[in-house]
């Protein structure tokens, strides 16, 4: 019991703290945890606060490190600001801090003559999520299934991690440009920006590292319907004849890349009602 009151004063402590470097605490909070003279509690709360708007910068940079990139240092040590400013984090874990950055991006003015910037953005957040989801080595349980139910009552369940992204830019080609050091890494970005070229991606687990791959449309198309829990038969159907789904289910295996198959969820039936 002691422990549990403990670590519920510790996270009060943690949300007064918040509350203070956003500037909206009471100064009745400001005392349970700030000691010594006016003087010295504002100089302590500035500490505080610079010390917070640098530990965002890092984690921002964590989370978005190709955004980061394609601004420069400067732009990003702003652009960290202000996010701060306007979305500042809600609980002491800064990891799961700023998944708003996307759409913040997409709004932004200044930034309207980089409009592949956003679904950049969303690339990377997809690849932090990933990289932070739980370990999913279970073995691939219910493939027999495969062989004995109708489709309409299967679902495929992907790895933790697994996220697919459509862009109507290169966001892959840009992508990889900035995991290389070659001279010419960022050729085939820009010939894939002049040539307008869409791109969807597939963001998975390779071990314990987060990795994307570029994708075709129709898998792009069946692996979204698969991660909205859509049964196996809906999911082809969203992806179309021309998809391979043999090819698909190969390859997949080979990245281990499928959790399991189960029985499809279905809504009540008449006997649950």
């Amino acid at each position: 019991m002691a422990e549990l009151n403990g670590l519920a004063r510790e996270a009060q402590r943690q949300q007064w703290l918040l509350q203070a470097l956003r500037g909206d605490a009471t100064p009745q909070a400001l005392q349970t945890w700030l000691r010594g003279a006016p003087m010295q509690q504002q100089l302590g709360l500035q500490a505080y606060r610079a010390n917070a708007a640098a530990s965002a910068r890092r984690a921002l940079a964590l989370a978005y490190p190709t955004v980061q990139q394609l601004l420069g240092d400067e732009a990003f040590t702003r652009l960290a600001l202000a996010h701060w400013q306007a979305w500042p984090p809600r609980c002491g874990d800064l990891a799961a801090w700023s998944e708003a950055l996307p759409g913040v991006l997409a709004a932004a003015e200044p930034l309207a003559a980089e409009p592949y910037l956003a679904d950049v953005a969303r690339l990377d957040w997809a690849l932090h999520q990933a990289a932070l989801a739980a370990d999913d080595d279970a073995p691939l349980s219910g493939v027999l299934l495969l062989t004995q139910a109708d489709p309409a009552a299967l679902q495929l369940r992907l790895r933790a991690g697994h996220a697919v992204l459509v862009s109507a830019h290169p966001v892959h080609s840009i992508w990889l440009a900035h995991q290389s050091s070659a001279d010419n890494r960022f050729a085939n970005a820009r010939q894939a920006l002049a040539d307008q070229r869409a791109e969807a991606v597939r963001v998975r687990r390779n071990g314990h590292q987060a990795v994307a791959d570029g994708i075709d449309r129709l898998t792009a198309g069946f692996e979204a319907g698969l991660l909205q829990g859509q049964p196996l038969a809906s999911a082809l159907a969203q992806a179309g004849p021309a998809f391979d789904f043999e090819a698909w289910f190969i390859d997949t295996l080979r990245r281990d890349s499928l959790a399991a198959v189960v029985q499809a969820q279905t809504s009540l039936r008449r006997s649950d009602i």
